[in-house]
């Protein structure tokens, strides 16, 4: 399998999780700016929409998008646990948190990181950033992981997005409960080899 990346960005979420089931895997990184692999090819011929994560598969296949890739990764190795038995309430549930995280929650962010929007479009995603995470330290508090009684790719997917605000000027000392979570999830061999596989630390 060939995973495409961007360091730090969502596409560090598979990363973790394919290093949490100890699958074989290369990660290819890919320039955001111009769409090349580091290998100079046109990564647009891997993921139309030029985004990562983009997971090509030994079949030839590609997957695209955090919900279904981390689902993917999970299910390849159910004994790792990353996500509920197929048709249970907790994987629907497990399923919601995803849509959540991609549809909503990442979607704040977008506007911090892009180039030439207005302080006034970043005053606005600044504010909607941190209601959803007063939101999620709020569902956090008391709690080990996001769904359920389980680690999940839902927390490797939500841990991977609270590293962002520092780098977007989002002071997260008023979130505390994040902050312990993360501090619990930074523990985890899979996430510091993946965290060192990209640079960032």
């Amino acid at each position: 399998m060939k995973l495409f990346i961007s360091p730090g960005a969502c596409s560090l979420a598979p990363h973790i999780a394919l290093r949490e089931t100890g699958a074989t895997f290369d990660a290819v990184k890919v320039d955001l700016a111009t769409r090349k692999v580091e290998t100079g090819e046109d990564f647009l011929t891997v993921n139309p929409s030029g985004k990562v994560p983009a997971l090509t598969l030994d079949s030839g296949e590609t997957l695209t998008e955090n919900p279904a890739i981390l689902l993917y990764i999970a299910d390849q190795k159910p004994e790792a646990g990353l996500a509920p038995r197929d048709g249970t309430m907790d994987r629907y549930r497990l399923l919601s948190r995803l849509s959540f995280l991609g549809s909503e929650f990442h979607k704040a962010f977008v506007p911090l990181f892009t180039p030439g929007t207005s302080d006034e479009a970043k005053a606005a995603a600044t504010t909607a950033v941190k209601h959803h995470l007063a939101a999620l330290d709020k569902d956090l508090a008391g709690k080990e992981h996001y769904v359920g009684a389980d680690f999940s790719v839902a927390d490797i997917y939500l841990f991977v997005m609270l590293g962002w605000p520092a780098h977007v000027g989002i002071d997260m000392s008023a979130y505390p409960a994040l902050g312990a979570y993360c501090s619990r999830i930074a523990q985890r061999p899979a996430v510091g080899a993946a965290l060192k596989a990209e640079g960032l630390i």
